[in-house]
């Protein structure tokens, strides 16, 4: 059950209770508090309860009149603050009202309510460190808004929170091998104390390997989700290349901006950047900011640094030995055979009406075709439809789309178009913003999701 008075209330009890009991921290509280709470010295007690913080905390435009009917409410017009004249009243008048779920998902209630089970919700709390103004909170301390470098690197580094990772784990199909490696790595990092008791301290450390498009970004980012952890993305061809000057200090702060959010995951993506440096006669800056890069991973570490490491690399046979022995586990991600094809189809669909759909047809007529090419034949066949004014679907609408795909898809094989010598190669770079052929989508490698 929810209600705007019913939210306000439960804003009004949660800040009183946080206010009182000692004992409480900010990851007792709901990250939607947290956020109306934030300020640049995190979040401190006594927590004000006003209209302005009900307004962002509860998202209802006018909170005090959502609750200026109950007995044991009262509003500062001048201040603007709210507050519980009856907190005991107050208290009973929620838990008549609110449901098991909803207190089990505010710490700071469970923790005072019989009906709550803290150790439950605290759990299933998002802590602060997987905060968004948490992590601008550090990034804002490291780097220097004003300093040219800082903004430089900053735009070289891509930090997300987890809340803002949009696939997860269930979103996803993955091979036995691939979900057997997220366990382990999840069993390590629950561990990690344990771990650095016995001495095994070379681990987490993941390559994942595959063609594009098969799930490796993906993946990645989803475990962030599940972890609750900071995702920290870079692309090793941009922090090499763009300031020559720079690139090896641009490689150390890389690693720097892990370790200051830790717990992380810091991704590096396009590894194989590596040894085409390693193995050729690039620029003498480029070939020092690989040798940081190496020794930049050789003294990272899962148990000390609390930084999960995960490369990945779309051209494993131009790895020398030396990258590949940086790393403790390597991670196949194989194009999706058919019945991989059929789940990542259902789950892609699940929100679709689709007439007759039969997943394993259409899977077995699309051979070789990755989870981000099955996305795009389902994005095609909609927006067709559409352009008749349908919002139903029909399995032969999908199988159209799988065949203008694969005819668009053999275009790649075109060395020029028309005879023009300065044309774009069919399926090659297309637009500024970096579009690619129909197997290699981008930075985002949305694969096997699903």
């Amino acid at each position: 059950m929810s209600s705007p008075e019913l939210d306000v209330v439960e804003f009004l009890l949660t800040t009183h209770v946080y206010n009182d009991d000692r004992e409480r921290d900010a990851d007792d509280l709901p990250p939607r508090y947290r956020r109306a709470f934030w300020s640049d010295d995190g979040i401190e007690r006594p927590l004000a309860a006003t209209e302005s913080t009900a307004r962002e905390a509860t998202e209802i435009a006018d909170p005090w009149s959502a609750v200026s009917g109950l007995m044991f409410t009262d509003h500062d017009e001048f201040s603007g603050s709210l507050s519980l004249t009856e907190p005991d009243m107050a208290r009973e008048w929620f838990t008549e009202r609110a449901d098991g779920e909803r207190i089990d998902e505010n710490p700071t209630l469970a923790a005072v309510l019989e009906e709550g089970d803290y150790e439950a919700a605290r759990e299933a709390n998002r802590p602060v460190r997987a905060d968004r103004v948490w992590i601008d909170s550090l990034l804002a301390e490291y780097f220097d808004e004003d300093d040219e470098e800082d903004d430089e690197m900053l735009d070289l580094v891509d930090v997300r929170a987890p809340e803002e990772v949009e696939m997860t784990l269930d979103d996803l199909v993955l091979t036995a091998d691939q979900e057997n490696e997220i366990v382990k790595i999840m069993k390590a990092i629950e561990h990690r104390e344990y771990l650095a008791t016995i001495g095994l301290r070379e681990i987490g450390k993941l390559l994942y390997v595959g063609p594009p498009g098969t799930g490796k970004t993906t993946t990645a980012r989803a475990l962030a989700h599940e972890l609750d952890l900071p995702f920290v993305e870079v692309k090793l061809s941009m922090v090499t290349s763009q300031y020559l000057g720079e690139t090896a200090k641009n490689v150390e702060k890389t690693f720097e901006v892990a370790k200051r959010l830790s717990p992380c995951i810091l991704f590096i993506d396009e590894f194989d950047f590596v040894a085409k440096t390693r193995n050729s006669d690039e620029h003498a800056a480029l070939k020092r900011a690989v040798n940081t890069l190496l020794k930049s991973i050789d003294e990272i570490s899962l148990i000390n640094d609390e930084v999960l490491l995960i490369g990945a690399t779309n051209h494993p046979d131009q790895l020398d030995a030396a990258a590949w022995r940086r790393f403790d586990e390597i991670v196949n991600f194989p194009k999706p055979d058919s019945l991989m094809r059929a789940d990542i189809l259902r789950i892609v669909t699940r929100n679709m009406d689709i007439e007759e759909f039969d997943p394993e047809a259409l899977a077995a007529d699309t051979e070789g075709l990755t989870g981000s090419d099955l996305r795009l034949v389902l994005r095609e066949a909609v927006l067709d439809a559409l352009t008749e004014e349908r919002t139903t679907l029909t399995q032969d609408d999908l199988e159209a789309a799988v065949r203008d795909f694969e005819e668009r898809d053999s275009l790649k094989d075109l060395d020029m178009i028309e005879g023009d010598h300065d044309a774009l190669v069919a399926g090659g770079d297309i637009s500024a913003d970096g579009g690619s052929d129909g197997h290699d989508h981008g930075a985002d490698d949305h694969a096997h999701d699903h």
